[in-house]
């Protein structure tokens, strides 16, 4: 099993519908089966999540956050990894949003490298 627990993630890509951009950053912790996360950065004040981590390491988690225009989203998401050829992790994530919206969207995070100004 992967083990997300102290990981550090940025977004790389997302659909037009998504809030997360690549000034979203992504603290990841994992305790057993369970991760959990905090992710702050662009639109989102401030953000959380919980979920199970699966066998073959995909995740599936709920999302909630604060946007820069005090609204509260939330959602649903499932996440597929990758590993790129330096060692990190991307994930490849399928979400829809909980709340009056509705749409789905697919969006891209990577794991930041230790060196980063901001890891």
């Amino acid at each position: 099993m992967i083990n997300y627990n102290g990981k550090k993630f940025v977004s790389i890509e997302n659909t037009n519908n998504g809030e997360v951009s690549d000034q979203t950053y992504f603290d990841y912790r994992q305790e057993g089966n369970i991760l959990s996360a905090s992710y702050y950065g662009g639109q989102i004040r401030k953000g959380t999540l919980i979920g199970i981590v699966n066998e073959d390491g995909s995740l599936l988690f709920n999302y909630n956050h604060v946007n820069s225009k005090d609204e509260v989203r939330g959602g649903t998401c499932s996440s597929t990894p990758e590993y790129l050829p330096d060692g990190r992790m991307r994930l490849h994530e399928q979400w829809q949003w909980n709340d009056a919206d509705q749409t789905e969207g697919q969006s891209v995070i990577e794991e930041m490298k230790k060196e980063s100004k901001v890891y």
